[in-house]
C-alpha cells in the first residue's frame, strides 16, 4: 500500500487500525481498488479474509454494473421508447438463446481471453468442442449477440450461464481491462477456489510476471513439454465436472 514502517506503527493508536489504513490508502493512492486489495490478500495468503468479503464484493460488483449500465444508456425522447424491444435485457443475448427467456443457453465454460490470443481460442474450440469431449464453450466474439451492455452480459454469463471459466494467461492478457474485470468477478464468486470455478491456462512463454491473484490456483500449462500430451485431457475433465 506504500506506507512506511513508522506510519504503520502510528495506526496502532486508533481503535480500528484496519479501517484507518484502508481509508487513507483510498485517499492517497490511485491504485486503491478492490482488485488490488484482493491481490494483496492473496499475496499474504489471507484466503479466509477473501472468503469473508465475498458477499460485499459481489454486492459492490452488482452496484458498479448497474451504475455503468445507466451511464451507457442513450438519452431518448418518449416517441422513440416504443421501439425498445419488449424482451428482458438478459433474454436472447447469445446465438442459440431463447428470446422468451424460458430456456437460456448454458455453457460448460466461459473463455476469458485477449483478442491477440484468438488463435489459441480456435485451437481450444477444435480440441474441446469438435472432438469426443463435446464440451460447450462460451466465446464472447462468437456466441454473444451485439447491441447490449458488455458488462451486464459478461457478469450474467459468468455467474449464471457457465459452470466454469477458463482464463488464457499471456502478456497481452495482463494489459486487458476486460480480462481483468472478468477474472476478478469470477474470483469474487468463488473465494479460495472452493468450487473449482476458475481454471488458468498458460499456452505460451511470458515475459511479464504471472498474475499474483491467480497463483494459488492449479495451472494448466501448455508450455511444459513434459505434460503437453496430458493438457487437453486434464482440461476437458476439469470442465466436464458437475
Amino acid at each position: 500500500m506504500g506506507f512506511e514502517y513508522l506510519e504503520i506503527k502510528n495506526y496502532e493508536q486508533y481503535q480500528n487500525p484496519t479501517k484507518m489504513i484502508l481509508e487513507n490508502w483510498q485517499g492517497t493512492s490511485t491504485q486503491a481498488t478492490v482488485g488490488k486489495l484482493l491481490e494483496m490478500l492473496t499475496a499474504v495468503e489471507r484466503v479466509d479474509v477473501i472468503s469473508d468479503l465475498q458477499g460485499l464484493i459481489e454486492e459492490d460488483c452488482r452496484k458498479y454494473l448497474k451504475k455503468k449500465q445507466l451511464q451507457e444508456q442513450p438519452v431518448q425522447v418518449p416517441e422513440v421508447d416504443s421501439c425498445v424491444p419488449k424482451t428482458l435485457e438478459m433474454n436472447g443475448i447469445t446465438i442459440d438463446d431463447d428470446p422468451s427467456g424460458h430456456m437460456p443457453e448454458l455453457f460448460d465454460a466461459f473463455i476469458c481471453y485477449c483478442h491477440r490470443d484468438i488463435d489459441f481460442v480456435h485451437e481450444m474450440i477444435r480440441q474441446l468442442e469438435q472432438t469426443e469431449c463435446k464440451l460447450k464453450l462460451c466465446v464472447f466474439d462468437r456466441d454473444v449477440l451485439p447491441g447490449t451492455c458488455v458488462w451486464s452480459i459478461t457478469s450474467e454469463l459468468i455467474e449464471k450461464r457457465c459452470k466454469r471459466m477458463v482464463v488464457i494467461i499471456s502478456d497481452d492478457y495482463l494489459d486487458s481491462d476486460a480480462c481483468d474485470f472478468q477474472t476478478k468477478f469470477a474470483l469474487s464468486l468463488c473465494p479460495g477456489a472452493r468450487s473449482k470455478r476458475l481454471i488458468p491456462v498458460k499456452y505460451k512463454p511470458m515475459k511479464k510476471k504471472f498474475p499474483s491473484i491467480l497463483r494459488f490456483l492449479t495451472l494448466c500449462d501448455y508450455t511444459n513439454p513434459c505434460t503437453t500430451s496430458w493438457f487437453w485431457g486434464r482440461l476437458a475433465k476439469a470442465l466436464s465436472l458437475p
